[in-house]
């Protein structure tokens, strides 16, 4: 019992301390992301090596398992405090960047990887697919406390959602190509579209079914409302996963789905999703920091921080030519795809697949989102100032 205790303590004190960084970041306008990776690596490891983690290969599939649990439960919020309605005027574009915009972004950042690094083509696409995913959890902290127009907002809410299982399922073939050399285009092909088919199945179905009978149980207490929005996001995630689709989509959708009914108890379902996806990332985003080794960050630095800002404006570039955007708002789009805990954990894919180079991908990575954080994550405002698309004014 005591040792059960001394956990548990520990857990809380972590906890405190991912809520106190949280507070110090919206006080000072800071991304709350840098320092709640930061007081991981403080603690983590390579620093005060309070907490050991990231020593046993063991530790990443925890970590990515983790990580797998919150990208689910900040995808499905998401969609939940967005609902169909707000996001139908700029669906199209929103898929559009998450669907042409990230295969460009992964396209342009793999070849400079392939050149930068000297890589095997396959190795620079499969680096540059990892980093090429915008990051919910930080588009959506990002857009919580901004003044962007609400086209421009909601087209990044839309591609933040559609983003991540682009993303995943542009890993997990390049990394069944290294893997395993005879696969080929049409497997590709086939993968893609069964998850994507999958996915979108069964996060249309499971929330309509869910929401009928939350429709149906308007008497029942506010706390069975609340499980049966949990067990929403848990069905859709977990039923499109275990049948080969993509959970991520599903879990977005779902909640896409679930935000676009009149349900009962939807004030308390709504807080309650937000409270759970920001303890969500606190715990995502301290795990990564314990999880990374900042002493091998040498001599990468320079080639990450090309790789994480300059691929994505020619992605938004192509995936925006047939939309009514300006050149000012598609200088915003390009440069507010923010990287957080998403490419992280994409990167985790492979290291749990014991891809060569897996390893020296993570640290990259993670340098290339602290870079992105830093750099895009204090500017996205000031930019969207200068170029005149705060407020709601003209388009």
């Amino acid at each position: 019992m005591k040792a059960d205790g001394q956990v548990i303590l520990i857990v809380g004190a972590l906890a405190a301390a991912g809520l106190v960084a949280s507070l110090i970041a919206e006080r000072f306008r800071l991304p709350a992301l840098v320092l709640i990776l930061g007081l991981g690596m403080a603690i983590g490891s390579d620093g005060l090596a309070w907490i050991e983690f990231g020593a046993h290969p063991g530790d990443y599939d925890l970590a990515l398992f983790v990580g797998t649990i919150a990208l689910a439960a900040i995808l499905f919020e998401a969609g939940l405090a967005t609902g169909y309605a707000e996001i139908r005027p700029v669906l199209r574009p929103a898929i559009g960047l998450a669907f042409v915009g990230t295969a460009a972004t992964a396209a342009v950042a793999g070849l400079a990887a392939t050149y930068l690094f000297d890589l095997l083509l396959l190795y620079g696409l499969l680096l540059g697919a990892i980093l090429a995913a915008s990051d919910g959890a930080a588009v959506f902290a990002l857009l919580r406390g901004s003044n962007l127009r609400l086209k421009l907002a909601r087209t990044l809410e839309g591609e933040a959602g559609f983003n991540d299982p682009v993303a995943v399922l542009l890993v997990l073939g390049l990394v069944e190509l290294i893997m395993k050399p005879g696969t080929g285009a049409f497997d590709l092909v086939l993968l893609f579209g069964q998850e994507l088919a999958i996915g979108a199945g069964v996060g249309l179905i499971v929330p309509w079914i869910m929401s009928r009978g939350l429709r149906a149980a308007r008497f029942a207490p506010p706390g069975l409302h609340l499980v049966g929005s949990v067990t929403t996001l848990a069905l859709a995630y977990g039923g499109a996963a275990a049948i080969g689709g993509s959970g991520f989509l599903s879990a977005y959708l779902a909640g896409l789905v679930l935000g676009s009914v009149q349900l009962v108890a939807v004030g308390p379902i709504k807080a309650f999703h937000l409270g759970l996806a920001q303890v969500s990332e606190i715990t995502l985003f301290l795990a990564l920091g314990l999880l990374v080794f900042p002493s091998q960050f040498g001599g990468i630095m320079a080639e990450a921080l090309l790789l994480a800002l300059v691929a994505r404006p020619v992605g938004v570039a192509l995936a925006t030519a047939l939309d009514r955007y300006s050149a000012r708002e598609r200088t915003l789009l390009g440069w507010a795809g923010l990287r957080g805990a998403a490419p992280v954990v994409l990167a985790l894919l492979p290291v749990v697949e014991r891809v060569p180079e897996s390893i020296a991908f993570l640290n990259l990575t993670f340098f290339a989102v602290l870079v992105s954080t830093l750099v895009q994550g204090a500017t996205v405002e000031p930019l969207a100032l200068r170029l005149g698309l705060t407020g709601d004014g003209g388009s």
